[in-house]
Parts: C-alpha cells; structure tokens; sequence
C-alpha cells in the first residue's frame, strides 16, 4: 500500500460521506485512489516551464449567421391560432397546477 493513502484513511472518508461500503470496496477504492495519486505526480513531474499556460489546445471560431432582421409571424394571427390569450400574450395555466 501506499504511504500517501492508507484503507484506514479511505474508510475515515467514506464513513464521512455517509456511504456505507464493505471492506473489499475499501481496499479496491484504496488502489484506486493510490493509482490517481501516483498519476499526479507524473503530472507534477513534467517540466512544464517552457511551455505556454492555454484555455484550449485548438483555435475556436464561432460559427453564427449575420443578424439580419427577418419577417415575422403576425401577431394578432398567432395570438388568434392559441387556445388562450390575453392582453396580447399566451394564457397558460399556473406552473404550481393551481387554478385561478
């Protein structure tokens, strides 16, 4: 096992976290763990000095159509199309299921 990261150490969290686990899932998330660990420290053993700090590996480009103003739907018509309609807007019923 390692020194880093002990069963006793992820049995304390577990019980912390409330989640009830057997002793099998304790020494299996213990490997677990210990793996990411030592794989973290290959990553904080890159020499990385050199290398320049970026938000994304690729250039982006926003893909958007030019707004151009476009006709529209009539309002009265649509509004006249709803099975409900009031003071120039859709009538639903209440999001709580409430009735007026």
């Amino acid at each position: 096992m390692s020194e880093r990261l002990s069963a006793a150490d992820v049995a304390k969290v577990a019980r912390m976290a409330r989640l009830n686990i057997s002793a099998a899932d304790v020494e299996r998330y213990t490997q677990q763990l210990d793996g990411m660990l030592d794989h973290f420290a290959d990553i904080d053993n890159l020499q990385l000095a050199d290398v320049q700090p970026m938000t994304q590996p690729f250039p982006l480009v926003n893909v958007l159509r030019a707004d151009v103003e476009q006709p529209c739907l009539d309002r009265e018509e649509v509004l006249g199309a709803a099975p409900a309609a009031e003071q120039g807007r859709f009538r639903v019923p209440p999001s709580g299921g409430e009735d007026d």
